[in-house]
């Protein structure tokens, strides 16, 4: 008997990229630069790339915007993760999520370590999910970003990657959002 599935196609998602910074702008974004690259090279859609400071209403203003936009799947954020006073991404971010993704930041930090030792402590990398969206919260450097994309999202957001993926489950992230709907009607 064979154990075999058959082969899926690749589903590309609409994937957007939000730098948090007070000192980068598009010429010099390093990371951003990186997440755009690899996910285009991977055959995804950059829907959206902004900048924006360090600020948890600017931060939150623009990432829900594109959480309320249907034509964006995933968001995915570059610094703004330490422990300084400017470091606010966390803060803004992790109310928005309606369901926490904490085996992201237990991976992450275990790649990080790999490469970086304890350092990696310096970092609260971390995800969720809003609405119908997946927002992966990452350090400000090209090497994190390298890091989490190689090691993480690059298989994670293939639809073909067994046995399961984000992909898959993409349809039905919303559900209680339409229950909750169909309740108040």
């Amino acid at each position: 008997m064979s154990d075999s599935k058959p082969a899926r196609s690749f589903i590309p998602l609409s994937i957007a990229v939000l730098t948090v910074s007070d000192t980068r702008t598009l010429a010099d974004d390093k990371s951003g630069d990186t997440l755009a690259a690899r996910l285009t090279e991977a055959g995804h859609r950059l829907a959206e790339r902004d900048i924006v400071p360090d600020e948890v209403g600017a931060i939150r203003e623009r990432v829900g915007a594109w959480v309320r936009d249907p034509g964006i799947d995933v968001i995915l954020t570059t610094g703004g993760t330490g422990f300084t006073g400017r470091d606010v991404t966390p803060e803004a971010l992790e109310p928005l999520f309606e369901k926490r993704m904490d085996g992201f930041s237990a991976i992450f930090h275990r790649i990080s370590y790999e490469k970086i030792g304890t350092s990696t402590l310096q970092s609260r990398a971390t995800a969720g999910v809003a609405g119908a969206t997946y927002i992966f919260v990452l350090p400000g450097s090209p090497g994190a970003c390298r890091d989490a994309w190689d090691g993480i999202l690059a298989s994670q957001l293939d639809y073909r990657h067994r046995p399961c993926n984000f992909v898959e489950i993409m349809p039905r992230l919303d559900e209680h959002l339409r229950r909750g709907a169909a309740a108040t009607i």
